[in-house]
């Protein structure tokens, strides 16, 4: 199973940028020739690519799923 991840372009090198997933504090280069971005994009990402450029209200709002959901994980409500 593959999960998509959201998260926003904070630089462009060729056919790569630099993501960064917010509160985890974690950034990863990802390969964008499958989208048109530039620094400050918000996309989706899934195995190493960018696969859809987000609006911010949607890169927010999936932003806060995934908050929600580590919460339970680390809660052990969700096994």
């Amino acid at each position: 199973m593959c999960l998509t991840q959201p998260g926003k372009v904070v630089a462009v090198n060729g056919g790569f940028a630099t993501v960064d997933y917010g509160e985890q504090g974690s950034r990863e280069n990802v390969n964008v020739s499958l989208v048109e971005v530039k620094p400050g994009s918000f996309v989706l990402v899934q195995g190493g690519f960018a696969i859809k450029v987000l609006t911010e209200k949607e890169a927010r709002e999936s932003l806060e799923a995934w908050k929600i959901i580590r919460q339970e994980l680390d809660s052990g409500e969700i096994m």
